[in-house]
């Protein structure tokens, strides 16, 4: 079926819908855009995407910042908007009959998408796993039930979904190849402007507001013990954005020990990934950022709290099926970095680990080839491989470069 608003001019050029709901995704969106482009010139690719999709070039029907609502207040407050996106991209995508509709990350939107047009005989792909391994595994079979093909950015995920007969394929990491295998932290530091001659703390206390005022606290607190212990130490905080720059010089404002660290600290806007490289030790959330902070050859103290009533509703429901919680030591298999979550998140745990890590001077020595070992298993040019996963659901008529 042609679409009469957008003539094709080879009728025989794959279309392909694709739905990214935030910064993330709209760059791996780009990113496969780009390789099926190169596959496949031809192709019309259309749906939701932000700046970096439409510049790869896609016909974005929505913007991607329609689906960024993050939490259960704000998502109930937009519920109507985000039916109406929904209700008018299933249409959209139905009368466009794409080759395939790909939904990329955002989960709680795009599974319940690609399931309704997997029932009306589209071909569906979830690009970006949810966490399967962590917890709740019988999802991955209700995610088989919406995604013809999923593509895994970490290879412990595909033998889960074999074990729910869903066909699902490890393409890597974005990443692992954009970060440099080996990276310079003297050049970091000279473009930070950060004093060669004395260690660096990076302090990573989350990049929503709400793991800011969860953890930022306890981060200060661990942060002015060390300087106790190491008043040479230089503590630096990468803050994400506006609201997160705000969240935390609030709680800095008004925390009990500000005097203590208000001459050791220092605060970035951005610049976390070249912080990282150029920082000696990192005390940094739970979450992607870990991943960064592996990628970025350092070694680090990963910590979490969650809302009390969460933690014991996971926990007593046995929903968690994971010993370890970071993403370093699930790659590795083992505990290769300190995790301190829950009752374990104090700041006196939390500065004892990092001093013992900024005062063992064969720290690095040991984590460095383990982690570098875990990168280079995830450089696997990511939007390549998804490309290519992507291509064997498309008509083997469609006209394609060798």
């Amino acid at each position: 079926m042609s679409n009469p608003q957008s003539p094709i001019p080879n009728p025989g050029a794959p279309r392909i819908a694709l739905v990214a709901g935030e910064a993330s995704g709209d760059l791996l969106g780009a990113g496969l855009i780009a390789e099926l482009r190169r596959r496949y010139p031809d192709a019309r690719f259309a749906g939701i995407g932000g700046d970096a999709m439409r510049a790869a070039g896609m016909d974005t029907w929505f913007d991607a910042s329609q689906l960024a609502v993050m939490g259960l207040a704000e998502v109930l407050r937009h519920l109507p908007r985000l039916l109406r996106v929904r209700r008018e991209l299933r249409r959209r995508v139905l009368a466009w009959r794409p080759d395939v509709f790909i939904g990329i990350d955002a989960p709680d939107f795009n599974l319940g998408v690609e399931k309704w047009l997997k029932q009306r005989g589209i071909r569906t792909v979830h690009y970006v796993s949810p966490s399967v391994w962590a917890w709740r595994e019988k999802r991955a079979a209700k995610i088989g039930r919406s995604a013809s093909r999923v593509l895994c950015l970490f290879p412990m995920e595909p033998p889960i979904y074999a074990k729910h007969r869903v066909d699902a394929r490890f393409v890597g990491h974005p990443l692992a190849d954009e970060m440099p295998v080996d990276p310079d932290r003297q050049a970091m530091r000279e473009q930070l402007g950060i004093d060669p001659d004395r260690p660096v703390l990076a302090l990573l206390p989350g990049s929503r507001v709400g793991e800011i005022e969860r953890l930022a606290g306890v981060f200060l607190s661990a942060a002015a013990r060390m300087l106790e212990e190491m008043p040479e130490l230089q503590v630096i905080v990468p803050i994400a954005n506006s609201p997160t720059n705000h969240a935390f010089r609030r709680i800095l404002a008004t925390h009990p020990d500000f005097e203590r660290v208000r001459g050791s600290l220092r605060i970035l806007v951005g610049n976390a990934r070249r912080l990282m490289i150029a920082s000696d030790a990192i005390l940094l959330a739970s979450g992607t950022a870990t991943l960064e902070a592996m990628l970025a050859k350092r070694p680090m103290v990963v910590a979490y709290r969650v809302a009390p009533l969460t933690y014991a509703l996971v926990k007593g429901l046995g929903m968690l099926k994971t010993k370890n919680y970071s993403l370093p030591n699930v790659l590795a298999g083992e505990r290769v970095v300190p995790e301190l979550m829950q009752g374990d998140c104090t700041p006196k745990k939390l500065a004892d680990a990092a001093l013992a890590m900024l005062r063992d001077g064969e720290a690095m020595a040991r984590i460095a080839p383990r982690f570098r070992e875990l990168h280079l298993q995830l450089r696997q040019d990511a939007s390549a491989r998804a490309a290519d996963a992507v291509a064997e659901l498309l008509p083997a008529s469609a006209p394609r470069l060798a």
